[in-house]
Order: structure tokens, then C-alpha cells, then sequence
């Protein structure tokens, strides 16, 4: 990766959807080049997938909650069945293991208190857990999937 390229990342996470000429402006090349810059980065995986962004509130879904699992099960086999089970729940939006004092954390999405029950007894059926404690978000102050670019490699 060079300097162009971190450009072309750039304008990709900011709008996957710019046209390639546009996004070949940006980074100072012609469109051909550019395209094949971007064809290398999606076959390096360094470029995942483009996905849209959509807005939580216009599809109903404007609750978020933060949820911590704390489980007295720490062997491969309770922990692959419960990835298994919660990858299913389409509200877990983000689901990671974590170190310190809680065992997994979940970016839930939901229309309300009510939805968010349903998908606790989801999560609580899905597994033998010890701890389960809900955080309701009351205003996003940040939100952005892009990563920072300052850190690549270049």
C-alpha cells in the first residue's frame, strides 16, 4: 500500500458508493488506474466488502444497547455454540469476546424496551450465562465504521 491508495480508502469509507472517477480525482489518477488499485485492495481483502449505512430511526430500529455477558463456561465447546446461537439473532449487530472483567459485549439495535426483552430471552436461552447487564445508549455523540488510515503500513 502507498500513499494513493490510503487515499482511495479514504474516500471509499467515507462513501463507498463514489464513482470511481470521482474517487480517482481525489486520489490524483486517472479512472482506469484507480479501478484496478481498488480491484487489488479487494483481492488483498484489504477492502472486506462495501456495504450501505442506513438510518436506524427511518428503519425503526432507533434503540441501542450495550449488553455484557459474564459466563462461568470457558471451554471451545459452549463457546462455539453460543457464537453459533447469537450470530443468529439479526438485532446483535456487534459481538466480541473481550479481556477484563466481562467475558463478551454486544451492540444490540432494537425499536424499543419491549423488542430488546424478546431478544434478552434469546440471549439468555442460547446459553448458560452468570451475568447479563443492559446499557440503553441515550444519544450517539460518535458513530463512524471507518477506521483510521494514519496507522497502515505505507
Amino acid at each position: 500500500m502507498d500513499r494513493i491508495d490510503l487515499k482511495i480508502l479514504g474516500c471509499l469509507q467515507e462513501d463507498a458508493m463514489m464513482p470511481v472517477a470521482a474517487v480517482a480525482e481525489k486520489a490524483g489518477l486517472s479512472t482506469s488506474p484507480c479501478w484496478r488499485r481498488i480491484q487489488a485492495l479487494i483481492e488483498k481483502k484489504i477492502i472486506r466488502r462495501r456495504v450501505a449505512l442506513l438510518d436506524a430511526n427511518l428503519v425503526n430500529v432507533p434503540v441501542t444497547v450495550f449488553v455484557t455477558l459474564k459466563t462461568s463456561k470457558h471451554h471451545s465447546k459452549w463457546m462455539t455454540t453460543f457464537a453459533r446461537e447469537v450470530a443468529k439473532i439479526p438485532e446483535v449487530t456487534e459481538f466480541y469476546r473481550m479481556s477484563g472483567d466481562v467475558d463478551y459485549l454486544l451492540r444490540i439495535v432494537v425499536p424499543d424496551v419491549a423488542a430488546y426483552d424478546n431478544v434478552y430471552k434469546r440471549l439468555i436461552s442460547a446459553a448458560e450465562l452468570f451475568d447479563v447487564s443492559s446499557s440503553f445508549a441515550m444519544e450517539t455523540i460518535k458513530y463512524s465504521t471507518a477506521l483510521p488510515l494514519n496507522y497502515a503500513d505505507v
